[in-house]
This record gives C-alpha cells, sequence and structure tokens, in this order.
C-alpha cells in the first residue's frame, strides 16, 4: 500500500512564489563562531560553554519558543506485546507514556519494533508519525487512538477514531523490514498524541496539559509553538527507551520529514543524547535557509501554520534579514554529533540548495571538533550522497521519504554507530 505525500503547504506553491535560482536575492547569514560580545569562538570548549548557549537561546527567544523541563516523574505503562510481529521477524510492543507524570493525563503512546535474532541492545531509529502509529504498518496489532481533528473553519474540534481502512496509509514511509533486517530497533509516536495539527489543536494537548491555565493559557511572545512541543515529546520517548534494556539508548537515531524534521532537527539542538540527527524535505522553520526567498518564506509559514512557532517569530514575516539566526546555526547545534540532511528534486517549496547550504554552512562549528563536514564546495547531483559527519543527498522525485532516502540513514548510521563501538 502507498499514498502521495504533499509539502507543507502545497497550495500555495503556485501563487507567485520564487523558483528561479537568479532571482534569489542577496543576503548575510549571522556567524555561528562570532559571540555576542564580538569576540571569536577558536575552540570546542568555547563553543560549548559560550557560543552553543548563546544560539540556544536566541532559537529559543525569536523562533520555537521556551519548552519546560523534563516532568519530574513520567510514568509508563506496558500496551499490548506480541513476540512474533511480522511474521515472526520482530518483537512488537506498545508503551503508553503519561506525558504530565499522571497516570491517567495526557497520553501518547510509543510504538516499538524489536528484530527478533539481534544481539541486544539495539540501536533504534525514532520518529514521529503524521497520522496515527496505525499508518506505519498494516499490522493489525496496532491499536488505533482516537484523535482531536479540525479545519478550523466550517469543522469543529472533535475527538475520531480512525477507520480500520487507515492501517498501513503511509506504510511507503516506514519500511519496516528492511530498517529491521539491518539490526535496528523503529519506535514511533503520533504527532496528534503530543499535539494535534492545527491552530486551537494545543488546547487539547501537551502544552495544554502541562500548563496551569489548561486550555485558558495566555501565551507569551517566547513561549513554546506545536514544533517545540512535538520535539519536546520526543525527548520523552527517549526517556522511556533509555530504561529499555532491549535498546541502546546511546545510538539512538532521530528523524523526521517535513514540519516534523522542523521538530526533530530542534529536539536534536536541545537533547545531546540523540545520537545522530536527520532531517527529511524539512524546508522552511527547518533545515533551510530562511534569508533566501526560494519556495516557503517566513512570512508564508507563519500564516498558514500561526500555531508551529512562538510569537515572536511574526516579527520576521517583513523583516528576515534581522532574525538573529538562520538555519545553518540550528544544524550546527548537533555539532559534533552526526547529522544529515536530505532534499527532493521536485520539492522546489522546501528549497533544497538552501537545505545543502545550511548543512554547508555549519561546517565550521565541526571543525572545531576536527570534524569533517561535507567535502563538498558546491551543490551535488541527485542520487548522490556526499559527506562525512555531515551528510547530504538530493534525490529524484516529490516531497516524502522513500526507500531510497531510509537506505542512505542506514549507511550512515551504519557507518557513525560502528565508529561509536570501536571506540
Amino acid at each position: 500500500m502507498s499514498t502521495t505525500f504533499t509539502p507543507d503547504d502545497a497550495d500555495a506553491q503556485s501563487a507567485g512564489y520564487n523558483y528561479d535560482e537568479s532571482k534569489v536575492a542577496s543576503y548575510t547569514l549571522p556567524d555561528p563562531l562570532l559571540c555576542a560580545d564580538g569576540t571569536k569562538v577558536t575552540d570546542a570548549k568555547i563553543w560549548r560553554e559560550k557560543r552553543r548557549p548563546e544560539i540556544l537561546e536566541l532559537f529559543r527567544t525569536h523562533m520555537y519558543g521556551r519548552s519546560p523541563a523534563k516532568p519530574a516523574g513520567l510514568v509508563y505503562e506496558a500496551g499490548a506485546t506480541d513476540t512474533k510481529a511480522l511474521g515472526g521477524k520482530a518483537t512488537r510492543r506498545e508503551i503508553h507514556i503519561f506525558l504530565d507524570g499522571k497516570k491517567g493525563g495526557h497520553r501518547m503512546t510509543l510504538l516499538l519494533y524489536l528484530p527478533n535474532g539481534a544481539k541486544q541492545p539495539v540501536p533504534a531509529f525514532l520518529g514521529m508519525n503524521f497520522e496515527g502509529n496505525h499508518t506505519i504498518d498494516a499490522d493489525p496489532g496496532i491499536t488505533i487512538s482516537e484523535q482531536w481533528t479540525s479545519d478550523g473553519k466550517e469543522r469543529p474540534d472533535k475527538l475520531v477514531k480512525p477507520a480500520e481502512t487507515t492501517r498501513g496509509k503511509s506504510i511507503g514511509r516506514w519500511p519496516l523490514e528492511m530498517i529491521l533486517a539491518r539490526g535496528y530497533a523503529v519506535a514511533t509516536v503520533a504527532r496528534a498524541d503530543v499535539e494535534p495539527d492545527y491552530a486551537t489543536g494545543w488546547k487539547h494537548g501537551l502544552r495544554a496539559a502541562l500548563s496551569k491555565d489548561g486550555a485558558n493559557t495566555q501565551w507569551n511572545t517566547d513561549d513554546w509553538g506545536a514544533v517545540a512541543a512535538w520535539g519536546w515529546g520526543l525527548s520523552r520517548a527517549l526517556d522511556y527507551l533509555e530504561t529499555d534494556k532491549a535498546v541502546d539508548s546511546k545510538r539512538v537515531a532521530l528523524l523526521g520529514h517535513s514540519r516534523l524534521g522542523k521538530a526533530a532537527l530542534w529536539a536534536g539542538a536541545e537533547d545531546e543524547r540523540f545520537a545522530i540527527v536527520i532531517s527529511n524535505n524539512s524546508g522552511e522553520g527547518g533545515a533551510a535557509l530562511a534569508r533566501r526567498n526560494f519556495g516557503e518564506t517566513v512570512e508564508r509559514i507563519n500564516t498558514s501554520f500561526p500555531h508551529w512557532f512562538c510569537t515572536n517569530f511574526k516579527k520576521y514575516n517583513q523583516d528576515v534579514h534581522h532574525l538573529p539566526v538562520d538555519a545553518h546555526q540550528l544544524i550546527a547545534l548537533a555539532a559534533p554529533r552526526p547529522v544529515y540532511v536530505a532534499s527532493a528534486e521536485e520539492d522546489k517549496w522546501a528549497d533544497p540548495k538552501g537545505e545543502f547550504l545550511s548543512a554547508k554552512f555549519a561546517e565550521p562549528v565541526y571543525r572545531l571538533f576536527n570534524k569533517a563536514g561535507l567535502g563538498v564546495a558546491s551543490w551535488p547531483p541527485v542520487n548522490t550522497p556526499v559527506g562525512d559527519v555531515i551528510g547530504y543527498h538530493l534525490r529524484t522525485g516529490k516531497h516524502d521519504v522513500t526507500d531510497y532516502d531510509w537506505a542512505r540513514y542506514l549507511d550512515f548510521a551504519d557507518r557513525h554507530f560502528r565508529k561509536e563501538k570501536k571506540n
């Protein structure tokens, strides 16, 4: 079973936005190595102790908002288990994680597949899915969970249980057997379990659950948006994986596609426990340089998705050149950990070249750690992966996650996790 996936704002792609490289205006990127006091970062120690915290604060203040600390005590509850899932190739578990630390409180369900026969603990890929755990595979044992939905207009907020026919709807994005055969576990949580993805969805999500005023909360201009909430939920999934003896929590690769790629990059920046961070077609607000007027813009993303970022980000709708950060610094926050950025040739809305340039301009930070970057001076041809500790590819096709992408991510993880084992 397969389905077609569209960009974050596909309807806007024919609405007069720039897709001509010759019309990209000049821009100046903020220097990731220039501290607020004007001094230059010259070694990894200064980066860690001084410049990295400065950049994190700038992103919190001006873009993603401020997330709360981990709850004092998360509560886990075991759900269904099948030791012979996928024709005996895997063990499937469901773990309910109560994100507000109270049993019976706000819950997300982690779906975990472990490769049978592999020597444990195994490394893992963790990612958030769009429409429910049951959509990643047709496995009838996956619980279908209720979700809050709304179009924000004619259709009011409604708690619904997806139809049985939605099983495996996104199977093309999650090649479970390929991943498991390479010796990796697969862990995923549903976006709506953390926060439903529409302007008023937060009232039924994590942000309301953790706020003292609940659905009546009045947000400050630097309070967290939905992207940060999704990222926070991914960190809580990693909290659980640290307790599971079947998983090597020191070798967890975090992956996200599209808007969830933005969440993965931000989670990887805030939470250095993630061993590898992977952005798949994350575009504006993720891996693409905001200052490039190509494809989606800051104004468009804030207009179409006002709930994704903090209110302060809207100040830059018409003034992006005064935004004190850009995507190359977001990628640099992963240093010295391996990070992979992937683009699609036909996904012009996400600005593939801007995604490549962000990875390229993150290299100076990796050099502080004596880590190699992309190893190329210019944007590579399609289907030509490049890089070392920073990886990148531009593949043929549209906005999606494909087997080609996964093969590259598995190779990347194999290479870096083997290095760690040797060390």
